[in-house]
């Protein structure tokens, strides 16, 4: 796996984005890395960071339970926990509760008894359609406990 700091220009121009698309402001960083993982996917890091880019998709790390408490959630019960660490999306039958959250914007699973953060996806829908829904696909399953990113991801140390 190759590893490279990139410049303060790099750095502030990828801090701007996520903060953007996220819509959550991050302090100004030295020592930003990228770790090549795969040729479509990177995991960046940096002092209380550590990100996912999957093509052009960025996405918070699953270590990172500080940053990942500031997205929208949805909490899914026991039976749905297996499916989603194998990388299935999210079924409607398996949500209990939900913060708000608009269509095609990155939300994080967590189980309904430790509440742990099990994946981060993209919704498929909005919140309001969702409670309306009875069944269907609500969330797209981008990074989740137990992927090769989440594995890769446990032997990088800032």
């Amino acid at each position: 796996m190759k590893s490279n700091l990139i410049s303060k220009s790099e750095t502030s121009t990828l801090l701007k984005k996520i903060s953007q698309e996220w819509n959550m402001e991050f302090p100004k960083m030295k020592n930003v890395r990228v770790h090549q993982i795969l040729d479509d996917a990177q995991i960046i890091t940096g002092e209380g960071l550590k990100i996912l880019k999957i093509e052009n998709d960025y996405l918070p790390f699953l270590s990172e339970t500080t940053i990942l408490e500031k997205f929208p959630n949805v909490e899914v019960d026991m039976g749905a926990v297996k499916f989603m660490c194998k990388g299935a999306n999210l079924m409607r039958p398996g949500i209990k509760k939900f913060t708000e959250f608009e269509k095609d914007k990155l939300v994080c699973i967590v189980e309904e008894t430790h509440h742990k953060f099990l994946a981060v996806g993209k919704s498929v829908v909005s919140s309001s359609e969702l409670e309306s829904m009875e069944k269907g696909e609500v969330i797209q399953n981008l990074h989740y406990i137990s992927d090769k990113f989440w594995e890769t991801g446990k032997t990088i140390y800032d």
